[in-house]
């Protein structure tokens, strides 16, 4: 998604420091607390008068609650995120607990992210993290100005230690506890600026390879509250038959044989399908296979195929006639490409993929008058105010969401289709809760799928061999288009998210980017790294292909054009040595690529084999170098690599959706296909943080290096043959094999 801009230095408004009544009274808990010396913990606030903010509540005990404003799922960010509050308050980690955020954007919006509570685009740490590390420091300061009063000594006389105020010259200490028990907030409170932040020297817990995340101990011991987990008293189950065809309606019902189904209680006609509210989750799926619906036919996704349409995308991308969107322009490209030596013009495409995370879409609300509260695995709580209250024909600051933890996001649960499953048939049934479940072929099928798309890349090179001009032409739907409408009107037509990872830190001194949107209807969605995922899939495979022409080496070339980068050089340069770049692999073959995304620099070496009767690649290993600008916690940074290499490999080796006429042809692991566990590389990960660097994402720096490196690998192990279409299935390769 869009970025903007952080101050590079900024002080507090009182405003983000007023105490709200009950605001940290109503978040969820996770789990049970773990054993205090294994650090922080997910439960609920602790009880304490003592709010000098909406972020951080002290008990008397000493108990800290930090509220962390970031939905986990599966990335950490719960530990991050107060972490750093954590870290410029001196807090006592072993004392610290984690609060998730109510739904309050006023409060605990993204001051990075449109300012909505947004968790997607590895936004989090890069958006939150000015505003937490202040909150933090302002926090001590109030702390500190709090016990000047207690003591009768001047501030200037304080210091801390985790969770204590010590007076030095008198010997006399206070635990944070105390504090809060027994004094008054001052008035005015304490401003803190970028002056007041402890130096890199000064961490205790940031860089620190001994923070352990603090949702894995609940995860473990099966009491993690996940969407699916929740259960309420009086509670109903629901489940919706969808048309095969998106944007069809129910014209008509027959629901005789699901009505007489034990446990079916009520039968709900929505506008887009059909719900069934039920006493048990068994009842409603019986119920949804009995019933019998005549669906319109008057939806224009009828005439969406994908395969047909990924072929006009790359027609259209090859037609320089045809005109876009200008997304980004350097130099005079044309004259440049013009008057090249030589040219190199070539298509790269990626097919439809669905996000099947682990825990498929649910969600359960209750409806009472023009109140709703929810509790879903969402990642979107802002999102999710607004569609609930116009199911409900009410404000969204009636609409309360509690946020569980997600099993799996990838963008997915950014969407509001299942919230509005459950506050529609809720809605049904005022007073009493409704969870909805989807099935396993309802998530599937009924997936907001990463966008189909053809790219088309011509670069001229002079008569050295140095690129002098490069022409990017992407193809495909916007999701903007339909999730932001305003944000995508105000970019001229331009998706910079569908768009994102084609401009990069390579020295050229002509590049245009162009984006040619296509309308046909089929709802399209973030999906892990979104455009990135598949822009630098084409933008490393064509630097390979320019090594090729020239006869360097690929590590070479990409340092040489990365001469003013030491970041990206280093990131380069480390994964070389860790994969022995020269050593020659019998019968295996080695391929880089390289991402400046999300304000990280990763690189990764693949090393791969294949099976040229069958066309099977088999990914050995991957070696990943990343510089995340500051490691706040280089040990879940590992993981996310993993996360992401992992995931990486499977939609480039496996994962694709098929539409004919509309409708969708996979609907479970039979048929989509996803990386097993047998098939997953052995993978090494160096982090490699670069002092005074800004705070890079991590979420989903891991994935848009891997494919390239396998294609790449490929290339070098076949003496040049191209994969050039996301995912390399064994037909797409032998047939690649036979050219």
């Amino acid at each position: 998604m869009s970025r903007t801009s952080q101050p590079h230095s900024r002080a507090l408004s009182r405003r983000s420091f007023l105490v709200t009544a009950g605001s940290l009274g109503i978040a969820v808990a996770f789990g049970r607390a773990s054993d205090p010396a294994s650090g922080a913990t997910m439960a609920p606030a602790a009880e304490g008068a003592f709010r000098p903010n909406a972020w951080v509540t002290i008990a008397a005990d000493g108990t800290i609650s930090i509220v962390a404003p970031a939905v986990e799922m599966g990335q950490g960010i719960t530990t991050t995120l107060p972490l750093l509050v954590a870290e410029e308050l001196d807090a006592d980690w072993s004392r610290v607990r984690v609060v998730q955020a109510p739904s309050d954007a006023g409060t605990y919006g993204n001051p990075g992210f449109y300012g909505i509570q947004l968790t997607g685009g590895s936004e989090s740490t890069r958006g939150y993290h000015a505003l937490l590390r202040l909150t933090g420091a302002q926090t001590r300061l109030i702390l500190m100005v709090a016990a000047a009063g207690m003591l009768n000594v001047p501030v200037r006389e304080l210091t801390t230690e985790p969770n204590k105020v010590l007076h030095p010259p008198s010997g006399r200490v206070l635990d944070y506890g105390e504090v809060a028990t027994n004094a008054v907030l001052p008035d005015p409170l304490p401003q803190a600026t970028e002056a007041d932040l402890k130096s890199r020297d000064r961490w205790r817990y940031i860089g620190s390879r001994t923070v352990s995340r603090i949702d894995v101990p609940s995860k473990i011991d099966g009491t993690a509250v996940f969407g699916t987990d929740v259960q309420l008293p009086d509670m109903l189950y629901g489940a919706v038959l969808r048309a095969p065809v998106q944007d069809e309606r129910p014209e008509a019902i027959d629901d005789t044989a699901a009505r007489g189904v034990p446990g079916v209680t009520h039968i709900v006609p929505l506008p887009y399908g059909v719900g069934i509210i039920g006493e048990t989750i068994q009842a409603t799926r019986r119920a949804i296979d009995l019933l019998s619906v005549t669906w319109s036919t008057t939806s224009r996704v009828r005439n969406y195929t994908s395969q047909r349409l990924l072929d006009e995308y790359r027609a259209i991308g090859r037609d320089l006639t045809k005109q876009g969107v200008t997304a980004h322009t350097s130099g005079d490209v044309e004259a440049a490409i013009a008057d090249a030596t030589t040219v190199i013009e070539v298509d790269y495409m990626s097919d439809h993929v669905a996000h099947a995370t682990m825990e498929p879409m649910n969600a359960t609300a209750r409806v009472t008058g023009d109140r709703v509260e929810i509790w879903a695995p969402t990642q979107g709580p802002t999102g999710t105010q607004g569609f609930a209250a116009d199911v409900v024909g009410t404000t969204p600051d009636k609409v309360k969401v509690n946020t569980t933890l997600l099993g799996g996001g990838f963008g997915r649960k950014a969407e509001a289709d299942f919230i509005i499953d459950a506050v529609s048939l809720a809605k049904a049934v005022e007073g009493r809760p409704v969870k909805v479940i989807w099935s396993r072929e309802d998530d599937v099928r009924h997936d907001k799928f990463r966008p189909l798309e053809a790219q088309h890349i011509k670069v001229g090179l002079d008569a050295e061999g140095n690129i002098v001009g490069w022409r990017h032409r992407i193809v495909a739907d916007s999701i903007f288009a339909r999730t932001m409408p305003p944000v995508f009107a105000q970019a001229g037509g331009h998706d910079d998210v569908v768009t994102e990872g084609a401009q990069f830190n390579y020295t050229v001194p002509a590049h245009q980017i162009e984006y040619l949107r296509q309308d046909n209807g089929l709802a399209i969605g973030f999906w892990f790294a979104v455009g990135v995922g598949y822009t630098r899939f084409a933008i490393e495979c064509v630097v390979d292909e320019i090594a090729a022409v020239r006869g360097v080496d690929p590590v070479a070339l990409r340092l040489e054009l990365l001469k003013d980068q030491p970041r990206a050089r280093n990131v380069i340069e480390t994964v070389a040595r860790m994969a022995q770049w020269d050593r020659a692999r019998d019968g295996r073959g080695l391929g880089v690529a390289y991402s400046d995304a999300f304000g990280s620099h990763c690189a990764q070496v693949a090393e791969v084999s294949l099976n040229r009767e069958t066309g099977a690649i088999r990914v050995h290993k991957v070696w990943c170098a990343i510089d995340p600008g500051v490691a706040i916690q280089p040990l879940h940074i590992e993981a996310m690599m993993m996360t992401g290499i992992t995931n990486g490999t499977g939609h480039a080796l496996f994962e694709q959706i098929n539409v004919v006429d509309g409708e969708v042809q996979e609907s479970n692991f039979d048929t989509y296909r996803v990386i097993r566990m047998s098939e997953a590389p052995e993978i090494e990960v160096a982090v490699r943080p670069t002092p005074g660097s800004p705070f890079g994402g991590i979420g989903q720096a891991g994935l848009p290096p891997t494919g390239p490196a396998i294609a790449n690998a490929v290339a070098r192990l076949t003496g040049g043959v191209r994969l050039r279409h996301y995912p390399f299935t064994p037909e797409r390769v032998k047939a690649a094999l036979e050219a």
